[in-house]
């Protein structure tokens, strides 16, 4: 994917021939063992440990569940580190194997390490770099898959207008790809292009280049011959996008194709306004369960269900989780996602893979742990049973009023709730809580407790805890309506307005003019972009109108703004700006 944030060693030689020749022998009569394979004795080889090599290509892509991505690294541009991760270590992948996962994606950008010009040349240190991480991860036993990533924007979108010449560059680009790796196992397996996308073109042009892309990178690696003869081969449709006339058209390829050893890619980052937070899609409600169950099914129906297996190579959230910036996405929604995912997708026969973009995203690539081991948790969870969770993962207590019950809705997600705990101590049903249905209630004394001094923010955090899956946590909050102060900026430098958060916290802007208009960057909606347009900044006190937003406000129009936070607070706003000045004032 290209990420809206983007975010070594030294080369080794791979397995040589007679390794090559062995495993091509190994593989031909069908050897499932886990046994390892030495490299032949010379300076910088390693031990191959093959994973069980499946009997079936759909076997094949259920035995690499789960997956995950090697993100903004090797398809980083211009170089590896450019977009703010280290060199991938072995220790790295040794790590992520460590984990649990079972194969490894490995986007490569191919574009600034290959000569612009006919014969199309990939540099012999890139391709040995590219080498060395693949060996790595065979040597851990992991499945791998590598493909040609941000090319697809770099130069292959350009296919309309130099047909012959993307198509030429192209096929240079996998014949030195297949080439290389012809006589790995077939653990290794190839990736035609990631997120196919091509300028000034129709749906319907889009879907024919696609396939024609497809169709040249199966030729070209079939014909490298050794294990790339019937190796396990990845094809994308438009955009890696599961809409119908998308997934349908690549189905209708692959039958074309007539070739058993093929298998769909596509990606999936969530219903749009709630993988960002745009449009009011601060939560993961019924219009995002059911995107996300529409489009598995189609996969299922489209895809599994015929024989062809799928892969999903890359899933999360598009800004979640994000340690540089404020969380865009309340992290209760963002856990129901993940496990709703992970159901969704053992339902209709899906290898996810999960798109890491580094360090700041999932696992920190310095210290080779979780940024948040508690989301990793719920997410490894996903891969093989439910959880429950509930409406909210926060009670909310105003303190300027007396404590009263408060209710949240359990979904148990097919389990059976077992109870809630504080810690180690169980909280007794009939006087802590009662459940009728699945409304569960916090009596107004058991609140009073938990609260304790009532100071603002996270008062104490309670378990409710099922018969399968993770816990769901819930976090009694103390708070009041938060406090806005007059203010004044500049659009290009933005606006700061002091603000007393008084243990809130903010889901969304809401902003118009007096007419009823939408007022900011984003027209389409009053829900402005989290974090494009707004953004809070709770350490210092303080929530910032950004310059993309302010720049686009009409001069000497007062624009009202509505922050609506997650305890169900809203506080108006009024904002005016004339010639580059910015003021504004609490309504």
């Amino acid at each position: 994917m290209h990420r809206t944030q983007h975010l070594t060693g030294r080369r080794s030689r791979g397995p040589g021939r007679l390794l090559g020749l062995l495993l091509a022998l190994v593989t031909m009569i069908g050897v499932t063992s886990t046994a390892a394979f030495a490299t032949p004795a010379h300076q910088g080889s390693i031990p191959i440990r093959l994973p069980k090599l499946a009997a079936t290509p759909q076997a094949t892509v259920a035995a690499m569940q789960p997956s995950w991505n090697l993100g903004n690294t090797l398809d980083a541009i211009p170089d590896e580190t450019s977009w703010g991760n280290p060199q991938a270590t072995k220790a790295l992948i040794d790590s992520i194997k460590a984990q649990g996962y079972r194969s490894i994606r490995i986007p490569v950008t191919w574009s600034g390490h290959q000569s612009a010009s006919a014969p199309y040349t990939i540099d012999a240190t890139w391709m040995a770099r590219v080498k060395q991480v693949v060996d790595w991860a065979q040597a851990d036993g992991l499945y791998v898959v590598i493909n040609v990533h941000h090319d697809s924007w770099q130069w292959i979108n350009t296919i309309a207008t130099d047909h012959d010449g993307v198509l030429a560059r192209f096929k240079a680009t996998w014949t030195q790809i297949a080439a290389t790796f012809r006589n790995y196992p077939k653990s290794l397996l190839f990736e035609s292009n990631n997120e196919p996308q091509f300028d000034n073109t129709t749906d319907a042009q889009a879907i024919q280049y696609n396939s024609e892309l497809n169709t040249a990178f199966r030729s070209v690696v079939r014909q490298s011959g050794g294990n790339n003869a019937t190796r396990l081969l990845f094809l994308p449709t438009v955009h890696c996008a599961s809409d119908q006339q998308f997934t349908d058209a690549l189905y209708t390829e692959i039958k074309a194709l007539n070739d058993p050893n093929l298998a769909a890619t596509v990606h999936y980052y969530g219903y749009y306004p709630f993988s960002i937070n745009i449009a009011g899609g601060t939560s993961f409600d019924a219009t995002s369960q059911q995107d996300m169950t529409d489009r598995f099914n189609r996969l299922r129906t489209t895809f599994t269900s015929r024989g062809i297996p799928v892969y999903l190579g890359e899933y999360g959230l598009l800004q979640f989780p994000d340690s540089n910036h404020p969380s865009r996405i309340e992290r209760g929604e963002a856990l129901k996602f993940y496990e709703q995912l992970g159901y969704n997708a053992r339902t209709a026969g899906v290898t996810t893979a999960l798109w890491d973009a580094g360090s700041w995203n999932y696992f920190n690539r310095t210290t080779l742990r979780w940024s948040d081991p508690a989301l990793f948790a719920a997410i490894k969870s996903s891969w093989t049973t439910r959880s429950g969770t509930a409406s909210s993962d926060r009670i909310f207590l105003a303190k300027s009023s007396a404590i009263a019950a408060k209710s949240l809705t359990l979904n148990p997600n097919g389990t059976t709730f077992r109870g809630l705990w504080q810690g180690n101590t169980q909280l007794v049903q009939g006087r802590d809580y009662t459940v009728s249905g699945n409304q569960l209630t916090l009596t107004a004394s058991a609140l009073t407790r938990l609260a304790g001094n009532r100071a603002y923010g996270i008062n104490a955090t309670i378990q409710a805890r099922f018969s399968a899956g993770v816990p769901w946590n819930i976090y009694v909050t103390t708070y009041d309506r938060p406090v806005l102060s007059d203010a004044s900026g500049t659009a290009s430098g933005g606006l700061s307005i002091p603000t007393q958060f008084r243990g809130d916290q903010l889901a969304t802007m809401e902003s118009k003019y007096a007419d009823g208009s939408t007022a900011g960057n984003t027209s389409w909606t009053p829900y402005q972009e989290f974090n494009g347009a707004f953004s809070p900044d709770y350490p210092n006190n303080g929530l910032t109108l950004t310059p993309d937003f302010l720049n686009a406000l009409k001069d000497g129009a007062q624009a009202t703004l509505t922050f609506h936070f997650w305890s169900g607070a809203t506080v108006t706003y009024r904002v005016t700006k004339n010639a580059g000045s910015v003021t504004g004032t609490v309504a």
